[in-house]
């Protein structure tokens, strides 16, 4: 508790909000040009929500514009500490929603900026550097309890730990997912031909592997850290000029100043700051309320990655206990799906192919989602109800292909989903296994 209550230099919180805000502010407004929200929200006739976020809807015509236009807004209020509180509270609220109400375009990422913004809300970001602590100086502070900083570097050793416990699969080890991607993207400038290169695509595979284990580690003991910390930013360098993956690797470079002795970083980044005057055996008030909350939280973070271990098969294959789990990068999965929708009474017929409902890319999502598919067969029974057909019978006819495998059905077609309840806790039993590869 002494520990975690200590004070000390507030420099890397001070540096973190303001890069932390200049991303989130690039995300709000890159989502606007790139045409993102419109891809997402606008064009879209249905939206496929977190299971229990149903109510959760994109604002009708054009609102979803003005929605990231406010995030935007928050996020610049983030980076100039200008009623941060307010600031990162509405980015929060509104960054979660668009995380909860689409899973069509569900990354990682996206779930790792849900639970940094939660963080964020937590500690004094707005003491020094800060529009706020200009207009209220009694706000302003050249320091913060030890715990404000050691948070974020817990976070995201959990990321990292758990993201390189699951590479540890033999896909993985055969570089099959790598080798779509860079076959894929041989045809880029510079770089093409050597993503192509097999001995390329191992080497990233087995250096994901122990970058991922390696990097928190590395960046912990400080005979190391420099090294670690050079890795690290080539390794996102690399991550964003290969995949595009937006604010992300930027993010994971910036948060690596939590590992910097608070000094270092002042010394850096923050030149006329002076140095804290504290008492070594000061403390700040002792919060245990504070602390459980955090322990909590913490446990939870170790305990989700695990629950995919409920569920029988491969979560890579099924989707069971997937999400959340830091499972980054580990399958490449393609295939179609189409829908026999029968009314037993009538006898009637019909052939139902999802393009004719939703994107492209959310067509393809039904195929090799099961939460997904289950939904888009809530919305053909609400559909056919409508036209006069509320007691049909639906069938799903599946292929998949995982990480280059031969297609095989990932839908029983023997099962009308139609009848089937969503199980969030048990296996879906009209899911397929896997085939294995000697089959």
């Amino acid at each position: 508790m002494q520990k975690l209550f200590r004070p000390v230099d507030n420099s890397p919180l001070i540096l973190f909000r303001i890069v932390f805000g200049l991303l989130i502010f690039l995300e709000a407004w890159g989502a606007i040009l790139t045409g993102w929200v419109k891809r997402a929200f606008i064009e879209p006739v249905y939206t496929f929500p977190f299971m229990d976020f149903a109510w959760l809807q994109p604002l009708p015509g054009y609102g979803m514009y003005i929605y990231y236009i406010i995030m935007g807004i928050a996020g610049l209020m983030v980076m100039l500490g200008l009623y941060y509180r307010l600031g990162i509270g509405i980015y929060t609220i509104m960054w979660s929603g668009v995380y909860f109400m689409q899973k069509t375009n569900y990354n990682n990422h996206y779930y790792l900026l849900v639970l940094l913004c939660l963080l964020m809300c937590l500690v004094p970001a707005q003491a020094y550097a800060s529009m706020d602590a200009k207009r209220r100086p009694a706000l302003k502070s050249l320091i913060c309890p030890q715990w404000c900083l050691w948070i974020f570097a817990l976070q995201i050793t959990i990321v990292y730990i758990y993201a390189s416990v699951a590479k540890m699969h033999a896909d993985w080890f055969y570089a099959k997912p790598v080798s779509i991607w860079f076959d894929y993207k041989s045809d880029y400038f510079l770089i093409g031909p050597l993503l192509a290169k097999k001995w390329f695509q191992y080497a990233v595979a087995y250096g994901g592997i122990l970058f991922d284990l390696l990097i928190a580690p590395g960046l912990i003991w400080k005979k190391t850290r420099k090294y670690a910390f050079i890795a690290s930013i080539f390794f996102h360098i690399f991550n964003s000029a290969v995949f595009q993956v937006g604010i992300f690797p930027y993010m994971g470079i910036a948060i690596g100043v939590f590992f910097f002795e608070p000094e270092v970083v002042r010394k850096i980044f923050f030149k006329k700051k002076p140095k804290p005057a504290v008492v070594n055996d000061s403390l700040y008030s002792p919060k245990p309320l504070l602390i459980m909350a955090l322990a909590v939280y913490f446990v939870i973070q170790l305990l989700l990655p695990l629950r995919h271990w409920l569920f029988p098969g491969s979560s890579i294959w099924t989707e069971e206990g997937h999400r959340l789990a830091w499972h980054m990068m580990l399958r490449v999965k393609t295939g179609f799906v189409s829908f026999d929708v029968v009314d037993p009474k009538s006898g009637k017929q019909w052939k139902v192919r999802p393009v004719e409902y939703l994107t492209p890319k959310q067509s393809r999502a039904v195929a090799t989602r099961p939460d997904m598919c289950w939904q888009f067969v809530q919305i053909l029974k609400k559909e056919y109800a409508v036209k006069g057909f509320p007691e049909i019978e639906i069938y799903a006819n599946s292929s998949v292909s995982l990480n280059g495998r031969p297609m095989q059905p990932l839908y029983d077609r023997e099962v009308d989903l139609a009848k089937i309840e969503w199980k969030r806790f048990e296996h879906s039993e009209w899911l397929l296994p896997l085939k294995s590869d000697d089959k």
